[in-house]
């Protein structure tokens, strides 16, 4: 028995199981082994030779976002207007066939947007070439769901169902858990599921933001359109009429949580031509690491301008917190 067997054994079980008190077990364990088997289906295949057809692509650039979605609503265009990169569109579906990546310029950084080939329904069973396009999908930094407005919600809850089956959770935090394996310890820090709990032993979940773009709202009416834009994480565009794509790139900075950080030789003024892109967060320590692996070791102190001193310059130390458009001057010892 294959493992597409087994998990479908294994769901019809789950569904004709009455759920109560004393079949909290049992479930579980069904549960835990579903996640097991869906998993592996990511593992690659040793009979698969498809050379010069991967989908592995180096990763580049400041950040990493995967534009997925059902074919044709509209990926290709959308690389197309944002990057350089020339992916081809067509009206009929499943034009994109290899993963072509792009590159937007924003705020200084380099994001580099990789469109994916349009998935399908059934996509985490092999299927087309889905299983290498979630693959893909698990590495980047945010995910940009593309959805055809036209089309209401339907695309959303199927590529949301397809990415929760193969351990990518969309918008939701890791649960707060800790849990050593040799051990068996286990201390819950929050209230959590069953289902959260399996998903920290199985250890195959990969939690990230997601942005729902719909796409073509030319082509529906205000209200419906409105209706999509107060929805959450959501942004509403049209490719056609190159309508709020400016509102995205801005959404999708901050879901990045990226921060620009500026340099600065003393005697001189801030090079605001190059700014060195960071995760938010990040401290003096992880700019000079940025600069030279050595800077560090031969720190002596650094003076910081803009929102995260209380005067400037301020003088700080190594784990000093940098906030966006801040300049920093360093010395040595």
């Amino acid at each position: 028995m294959g493992i597409l067997e087994k998990i479908s054994e294994i769901e019809k079980e789950i569904a004709r199981t009455q759920k109560n008190k004393a079949t909290e077990y049992h479930l579980g364990l069904l549960k835990a082994k579903l996640a097991k088997y869906r998993a592996q289906l990511l593992e690659p295949s040793k009979s698969a030779s498809s050379k010069g057809e991967g989908f592995d692509v180096m990763k580049s650039g400041d950040a990493r976002v995967a534009l997925i979605g059902f074919p044709s609503v509209g990926k290709s265009t959308f690389l197309s207007l944002m990057t350089s990169t020339a992916s081809e569109a067509g009206s009929y579906e499943f034009t994109t066939l290899t993963c072509i990546p792009g590159v937007i310029e924003y705020k200084g950084a380099n994001i580099q947007l990789l469109d994916l080939p349009g998935i399908i329904e059934g996509a985490a069973q092999g299927k087309g070439r889905g299983r290498q396009v979630i693959a893909v999908a698990r590495t980047a930094d945010v995910v940009i769901m593309m959805l055809d407005a036209t089309k209401g919600e339907v695309q959303r809850s199927l590529l949301e169902k397809e990415l929760e089956s193969v351990g990518i959770c969309l918008n939701k935090h890791k649960p707060n858990i800790y849990f050593k394996p040799k051990k068996g310890e286990v201390l819950f820090r929050e209230d959590c599921s069953p289902d959260e709990f399996i998903d920290v032993i199985v250890g195959n979940r990969v939690y990230m933001p997601c942005l729902y773009v719909y796409n073509k709202i030319d082509q529906i009416s205000m209200e419906e359109v409105d209706c999509l834009a107060r929805k959450p994480n959501s942004v509403v565009i049209s490719c056609g009429m190159k309508l709020n794509l400016d509102y995205l790139l801005e959404m999708l900075w901050e879901y990045l949580a990226l921060t620009c950080i500026y340099t600065k030789k003393r005697g001189q003024r801030p090079e605001f031509t190059d700014a060195i892109i960071l995760r938010k967060g990040a401290s003096v320590e992880h700019v000079c690491h940025r600069i030279h692996r050595s800077l560090a070791s031969q720190f002596k102190y650094a003076l910081v301008w803009g929102t995260s001193t209380k005067y400037s310059p301020q003088r700080v130390g190594l784990t000093h917190t940098m906030e966006h458009e801040d300049v920093i001057q360093i010395v040595k010892k």
